[in-house]
């Protein structure tokens, strides 16, 4: 993969103008909800590509069968599923990083950011208005990722390489960014996270650059950042941030096309995508899939009945 949204160094954060510069920060709170387990099949295909055999925490069944109800709108049946798996591997960071993903992409649901409800609305898909977390949630969820960091920085102390552990920081600290900017709204201490989650990210994906779950995170960055209006783009290629909006639709469309976990994910943000361009057949083919598959999760059927009732969804004008 030769273009991967990044985040340079650019100029200090911290002297940012608050007020001006905010909006222009908040889309890249999708960024990183594409990291809830972006690199595990990039692990998986590196040890497969070696001749060895695949890490065991990425072809569990039971976190295969949690991430199928977590998709499936039961994310309290995921979680439980996510801690059997870390009661039996407790040195192991990955089944704390899996529930983080469950309450993470709990509130993203609750929300309403998985919806073209919130990617067809411009202040809303580019809006700083503050969001309201469950405060159960919002324990549990950095409880559970403050785990997983924790056991994986124990891991790379002693293995630095560990692909288990860069596999657990990169998305923990990924969805603390996404947290911080999507919910928190600090934007700031968001572009800092989602810095340190990039390191992490870029490690891992270096052992299998073509692994389709690992195209997710750089597609959601890609297609949002390059969606926004040239005078917030400006402003991000100022700090290092870019984003080729059609390089992200073809990446979301791999991992949608040959993702594993995160498979359905990825359809998800295809169909949305594919709404804002004004292409409702492929968000139409992704939804039937996905309400196939979890008939049992209203927002794929809802979705699609939304599309059904208006094909020629309008996006709201930017401003």
């Amino acid at each position: 993969m030769e273009r991967r949204n990044s985040t340079g160094r650019g100029s200090g954060p911290t002297d940012w103008n608050h007020g001006r510069r905010r909006a222009y920060l908040s889309p890249i709170c999708l960024v990183v909800c594409g990291a809830l387990m972006a690199a595990a099949l990039a692990v998986r295909s590196a040890a497969t590509a070696s001749g060895q055999a695949p890490i065991e925490a990425l072809r569990n069944p039971e976190l295969e069968a949690g991430f199928h109800l977590l998709f499936g709108g039961k994310p309290e049946e995921a979680r439980s599923h996510f801690a059997a798996w870390q009661r039996s591997h407790p040195e192991d960071p990955i089944g704390s990083a899996a529930e983080a993903s469950a309450y993470l992409f709990e509130e993203c649901s609750r929300q309403g950011v998985l919806t073209s409800d919130f990617f067809l609305n411009d202040e809303r898909f580019f809006g700083t208005v503050p969001l309201h977390a469950d405060p159960d949630l919002r324990a549990a969820f950095f409880a559970a990722d403050k785990r997983a960091q924790d056991l994986a920085q124990q891991e790379l102390k002693t293995n630095p390489e560990d692909p288990n552990a860069l596999f657990a920081m990169a998305t923990t600290v990924g969805m603390q960014a996404d947290y911080a900017s999507l919910i928190d709204k600090q934007q700031i201490d968001s572009l800092k996270k989602i810095r340190e989650a990039d390191v992490y990210a870029r490690k891992l994906l270096a052992i299998e650059p073509d692994a389709a779950d690992a195209y997710l995170g750089p597609g959601i960055a890609n297609y949002v950042i390059g969606s926004l209006p040239a005078i917030k783009k400006l402003v991000l290629d100022f700090v290092g941030v870019h984003g080729d909006k059609k390089l992200g639709i073809q990446q979301l469309q791999m991992a949608a096309d040959r993702g594993h976990y995160l498979q359905p994910f990825a359809k998800i943000l295809l169909a949305l995508a594919a709404l804002r361009e004004k292409e409702p057949d492929v968000a139409r083919a992704q939804l039937n899939e996905l309400a196939g598959e979890f008939p049992e999760n209203p927002l794929y059927a809802g979705e699609l009945a939304k599309l059904k009732s208006a094909p020629a969804a309008t996006i709201p004008p930017r401003k």
